[in-house]
């Protein structure tokens, strides 16, 4: 959502922070901030002139006209001030129908004026521009200043000045004080263009012989601009509207929100009401609502909230755990239900979402039980028959009541089940897997293209894209009635290939001759191609890294659609505006600033360019074209019957909606003609009557149907157009938000533009004003569906539609990651891992979760323990290991490995070279004894060989002992590493029978000669035998397995790394030059008749 309200403190400060005027602002900074926990003497240390001045006290909670309510004591000490709060702070009020606790207050210096100082502004933002209001008498009993007020509306792009505000706005000011007022109103609107607000009103605005006073402000900033303003804003707190409380559950929400790509939404209504939510999608969420407020739930609707634009797993976890939490805190005597709701999905994988919700039903089952919990379900959506099926699969198992419903149910029949209102059917139908779809029953491989190219009910007759007539030198271009044709080619900006495939698909199952997409645009890559299916074919599309490459080389392209960022949206569509070519821009993106929009607007309209969107799905024009997810996959396609035209065309908000529009007109029509979902901004790019003109005019539309939204007055153009005798087809038309009207305080509803500022933007309002103009307005959305029918069959009955046979679309093949999605096809992996799984929402080490790895506290050792042995060991083993690496990690530059590291930093390689090359000197002769000593030992430990027995062997076949012996250290200087081992595994170790087996034969060596000691190499082998073979975490196969395959001589491996890379990092921060070794170190030795 965009425009939010901010405190008056929070606009105050902005104000007199960056406002630039040459008007003496006064009392800046001036204010103090009073709740429940303030210390009245701290407060006055920190605001010295709360003790020399009169005072001001007010409410901060977005409470509007308190003067009139008694809320504002004017004229106060600081005493006086504590005793007007005793009976207010903490306190339960109303105001209008809101009730709620007065608990955050604001004080200020009071000023004195007269009656006449005291003036009024406002600015406030609107599609065209911006308005400035003023009028010359402010203050409580301002009055209505829409029909008082001075207008002066500052035009997109436009620039202020202080002569059009005195001309137009300071009239009736004394003119004394037009120049002062006039240089503040330019400040303020810079300000308010500069901090991206949206609204900015100052009721008085005092101006004395001292300067100019900002006694109270309310104000509305854009808070999507945030990536804009942050340096300016700051952390910005948007408060709850008054009577509804800001609890920590939506602060964890929006957080989720403002840290993910999808949306997430949740605002608690009544805590302790028994209907509970999860919906899918912005305008779904709304119409749910509406249904539950319908059927008399109101007062027991405890949130509105929604989840939408493909949620992953975990996301949809934590959303469902905190509303699962939330609904089993307090019992209802009636027991509660939960509706997990939402229209079809386009491009939102059902099951994957649903998977989430199942894990948070699966931990809340005792609680739900506890609180009686029925759980209605409707979805729609790729692979939402997987995802039904989870669900109710949950219900089983658990002993939840959980009733599943598909696409076969109209969207909110759950709700009337859910209330009982309509009973409970036993076994609804089940409709058709997605495979069936792509089964072709015909047998036929293609089918005829003309036969659903054009709607059923027109002529044969091609429909070329008309193109947008040319309009006199300096006029805007007129947009073209139709946007898309069976010619139709767009260019894609953005690496979005799952909608570019599904454009594809969709092409080719409307037996399109050419793909509809004919490049794409990433500027973050150079010029190559991606691959692509067209039907059973591979194909290739360029993508190309500059917009003018792309259209030069493709000149019959007349769409973009622009999957940017909200954060390069704008730059991108302001770039493909500069191209006469394109006619239609499609963007997707959702949370654009809003000035940025009006000014892709303005350009679009100069240009003669369509935008549909910000903040949607697209449109589609069955047998012709689609912009990228909107209808979904493949299965919906064809089950909505969108591979060929119909003859009813829609226009919607909601992208979610679009494709359940879809779906009811398939159900109750002979199908879609064409349909756009304009997105859920305030100020979408396209409006309801630029669509539904092109309808009027469109041979092949018979009749069209409107989904209309609370906030915005669009709907009302309709209307006119009706009246006016513009628009002759039947419109059908239900704008959704009714129960808007119903809650005591403001909800923002899932898109940035369902809010209404004022009653005729109300849905109840639009849905009177279509109604009495002649539209067929049903009495709820539950029943859009039988009203469509109606008037469908009407112009059936009048010949003025005659439905086509029906003809089944060429088949396509499913992809194959899509089957194995659908669990339709199996393959053997390549490979096999069971130590570390990366694909789910967290990374998994033999079963154990990176978090739980952390929490544990296990360490290295334990992290090795898990990754190399699969088991969770023994802290002593964790220990153990971690030690074996310190002991491990370097013997100084002279061993070999490390002289070959430091020579091949010297020589300019790179560590991972510099390193490889030491590692590869490891071996039988250098650090790779730990297997060798630990096999040889074992071998002679586990025959029964005496020490004795074992030394004489070894010698007389021939053989060294491994682990025996070293260069420097001896009986008599011993090595402190081995020393220390040993002091450990003797105190921690349950037995250690091959150590000491080890020790024994040390001493036959060494009272041979005393450097053939048990070195650090052999003592760990050995060692580790015992831990591997004493600590109950496994069998004595697998301890003998794991010396067998190597994993001993890993440890040293392991271990010297550190020291190599330490060499490495050492040369080069010294900054040594190349190697060569000296002469004087290498002995000469030529054949004897070469040196004769």
């Amino acid at each position: 959502m965009s425009a939010k309200a901010i405190s008056e403190q929070t606009g105050k400060e902005f104000l007199y922070k960056y406002i630039c005027t040459s008007a003496a602002v006064q009392n800046r900074f001036r204010y103090a901030n009073v709740t429940t926990e303030t210390d009245f003497d701290r407060l006055a240390q920190e605001h010295p002139w709360l003790l020399t001045e009169r005072l001001v006290v007010k409410p901060d909670q977005l409470i509007k006209r308190r003067g009139k309510l008694g809320l504002v004591g004017v004229n106060l000490d600081l005493n006086g001030v504590r005793e007007w709060l005793k009976p207010r702070l903490m306190k339960e009020t109303m105001v209008g129908k809101a009730k709620g606790i007065l608990k955050n207050f604001l004080i200020e210096p009071f000023v004195p004026h007269k009656q006449e100082e005291e003036f009024y502004v406002c600015i406030y933002a609107t599609r065209e521009g911006d308005y400035v209001l003023f009028h010359h008498e402010g203050g409580v009993d301002v009055g209505d200043v829409d029909a008082k007020a001075k207008k002066l509306l500052i035009g997109v792009d436009e620039k202020i000045s202080e002569d059009s505000v005195k001309k137009e706005l300071l009239t009736h000011v004394p003119n004394d004080k037009k120049a002062v007022l006039a240089n503040f109103i330019v400040g303020l609107f810079n300000l308010y263009e500069d901090l991206f607000f949206t609204y900015l009103e100052i009721n008085p605005l005092v101006v004395t012989k001292d300067g100019i006073y900002v006694l109270d402000m309310a104000a509305k900033i854009d808070a999507t601009a945030d990536y804009i303003c942050k340096a300016k804003w700051g952390d910005v707190e948007f408060p709850p509207p008054f009577g509804r409380e800001a609890y920590p559950e939506e602060a964890y929400i929006a957080d989720l929100d403002a840290k993910s790509g999808a949306s997430l939404k949740l605002t608690l209504l009544n805590p302790r009401g028994r209907i509970w939510t999860m919906v899918a999608g912005g305008g779904a969420s709304v119409v749910y609502s509406d249904t539950i407020c319908d059927l008399g739930g109101v007062n027991e609707l405890a949130n509105y909230g929604e989840y939408s634009g493909a949620p992953s797993e975990q996301q949809t976890y934590d959303y469902a755990k905190t509303i699962l939490s939330l609904m089993t805190r307090e019992k209802h005597p009636d027991g509660k239900v939960l509706i997990i709701g939402g229209s079809i999905a386009n491009f939102t994988n059902v099951a994957a979402t649903f998977k989430g919700i199942v894990r948070a039903i699966r931990d809340y089952q005792v609680p739900l039980k506890e609180h009686e919990v029925t759980i209605f379900v409707r979805r729609g959506g790729p692979n939402y028959q997987e995802g039904l099926r989870v669900m109710g699969e949950v219900g089983k198992t658990t002993g939840i009541p959980i009733h599943v419903f598909g696409t076969e149910t109209h969207m909110t029949a759950i709700v009337g089940m859910a209330l009982g209102h309509r009973p409970i059917p036993n076994q609804p139908p089940v409709a058709a897997h997605t495979a069936n779809f792509l089964l072709n029953s015909s047998g036929s491989t293609s089918t005829p293209v003309s036969s659903r190219t054009a709607s059923f009910s027109e002529n044969r007759a091609r429909v070329e894209a008309s193109p947008a007539k040319k309009a006199k030198s300096g006029a805007p271009i007129a947009k073209a009635t139709t946007l898309f044709s069976k010619h139709t080619k767009s260019i894609v900006w953005g690496m979005q290939t799952r909608a570019v495939q599904g454009m594809l698909d969709f092409d080719y199952v409307c037996s399109r001759d050419e793909p509809s997409v004919a490049a794409m645009v990433y500027p973050f890559t150079g010029d190559h191609k991606q691959k692509f299916y067209w039907g059973h074919k591979e194909i290739l599309l360029p993508v190309y890294k500059n917009m003018s490459d792309a259209m030069k080389k493709h000149p019959d392209v007349d769409v973009l659609i622009n999957f940017a960022s909200l954060r390069s949206a704008f730059d991108s569509t302001m770039e493909t505006m500069q191209y006469p070519q394109i006619h239609t821009i499609a963007i997707i993106a959702e949370g654009i600033p809003e000035a940025h929009t009006r000014k892709i607007i303005k350009a679009a309209d100069e240009k003669g360019v369509t935008i549909i969107g910000p903040a949607t799905v697209g449109g589609i024009k069955p047998g012709c074209f689609k912009i990228g997810n909107t209808g979904g996959m493949l299965d919906n396609i064809l089950a909505s019957k969108l591979y060929r035209p119909g003859s009813v065309a829609y226009v919607s908000r909601s992208g979610g909606m679009s494709n359940e529009l879809n779906n009811i007109i398939s159900r109750t029509t002979d199908g879609v003609f064409e349909g756009v979902a304009i997105g859920g901004d305030r100020y979408p790019g396209s409006v309801f009557t630029d669509h539904v003109l092109r309808y009027q005019d469109t041979p092949g539309v018979k009749m069209i149907v409107v989904l209309g939204e609370i906030g915005g007055t669009e709907e009302y153009k309709i209307c006119q157009a009706i009246k006016q005798g513009r628009i002759t087809k039947p419109v059908v038309c239900w704008c959704i938000g009714t129960c808007a009207t119903m809650f005591s305080s403001e909800v923002q509803f899932g898109h940035a533009g369902a809010c209404a500022n004022q009653a005729s933007e109300t849905a109840v309002a639009k849905n009177q004003a279509l109604k009495d103009a002649g539209a067929y307005v049903p009495k709820s959305f539950d029943e859009l569906g039988e009203i469509i029918k109606s008037v469908y069959d009407d112009l059936v009955a009048k010949g003025v539609i005659q439905p086509a046979e029906e003809v089944p679309p060429p088949t396509v093949p499913m992809d194959y990651s899509w089957a194995r999605e659908l669990g339709l096809i199996r393959k053997p992996a390549s490979f096999m891992t069971s130590i570390c799984d990366e694909r789910g929402q967290e990374l998994i080490y033999a079963g154990m979760p990176i978090t739980e790895v952390f929490k544990s506290e296990i360490g290295l050792g334990g992290t090795l323990g898990l990754l190399w042995f699969q088991r969770r060991l023994p802290r002593y083993a964790c220990q153990f290991i971690e030690m074996c690496l310190m002991v491990t990690a370097d013997h100084g530059p002279a061993v070999s490995g490390a002289h070959n590291t430091i020579v091949c930093a010297r020589a300019g390689k790179d560590l991972i070279s510099s390193l490889t090359s030491g590692l590869l000197t490891i071996g039988d002769r250098f650090g790779g004894a730990l297997d060798a000593a630990a096999k040889q030992f074992s071998k002679a430990f586990d025959s029964g060989m005496l020490p004795m027995e074992f030394v004489n062997k070894m010698k007389k076949d021939g053989k060294l002992i491994m682990g025996i012996g070293h260069r420097v250290k001896s009986i008599n200087n011993p090595d402190m590493r081995v020393q220390i081992l040993k002091d450990f595994v003797k105190q921690h170790f349950p037995s250690t029978q091959l150590l000491d087996y080890a020790l024994d034969v040390e001493k036959i060596t060494t009272s041979k000669k005393p450097n053939l000691i048990l070195n650090v190499d052999g003592f760990i082998g050995v060692a580790f035998v015992d831990l591997l073979r004493t600590c109950g975490g496994f069998t004595r196969d697998e301890a003998d397995e794991f010396v067998e395959i190597g994993a001993l001589n890993g440890i040293f491996v392991l271990g010297r790394s550190m020291g190599f890379i330490g060499h490495y990092l050492d040369q080069k921060r010294l900054k040594q030059g190349l190697y060569r070794h000296p002469w004087d170190d290498i002995s000469y030795v030529l054949p004897e008749h070469m040196s004769m």
